[in-house]
């Protein structure tokens, strides 16, 4: 009798769902905008902007000689296959290392396709209050984010219930 699966590889459908969201945003961007020119969607919040980016997170190493593009390609590897070995050693039931992992690892890999594909990462999400914009990002930006923001914030959490015991 085989014994139960217990490691959380299972959450690699959220990786998947990541880049399958990731992807169709982007060539639906790519489809009906017009490079740098804003689509208002929430006036005075929030506009869709095709723009490329040919660095890292806030265009870091952008204005490079396109080097930068094979970094961050590695790093997208290595970052991913890194964390797929830690989905492997989680247990399935650990959703709250297993989710950012996921998310984390769907980010990467999402904007991996466009450095292979095009030599940058398409972004479109403009969100901006007066004259101040925040850096364009996408989908793959945001789940990146958030499952950094999610390890941050149970691992802080989890280190104060430790403490307190």
């Amino acid at each position: 009798m085989r014994a139960p699966v217990r490691h959380a590889l299972i959450w690699l459908l959220l990786s998947a769902a990541v880049i399958a969201l990731d992807l169709w945003t982007k060539q639906l961007a790519l489809d009906h905008l017009r490079y740098a020119e804003p689509m208002a969607v929430l006036e005075g919040w929030l506009n869709w902007t095709l723009v490329y980016n040919h660095g890292a997170a806030f265009s870091f190493l952008g204005d490079a000689d396109g080097w930068q593009r094979w970094l961050f390609s590695a790093l997208a590897v290595g970052i991913s296959l890194a964390l797929i070995v830690a989905l492997k050693r989680t247990e399935r039931h650990d959703w709250r290392q297993a989710a950012p992992f996921a998310l984390i690892i769907g980010g990467a890999l999402g904007n991996l396709v466009d450095r292979l594909r095009f030599g940058y990462v398409v972004d479109f999400i403009d969100a901006y209050w007066g004259t101040y914009h925040w850096p364009a990002f996408n989908i793959a930006d945001s789940a990146i984010v958030t499952g950094a923001f999610m390890l941050a914030i149970w691992g802080v959490w989890r280190g104060h219930v430790t403490a307190n015991d």
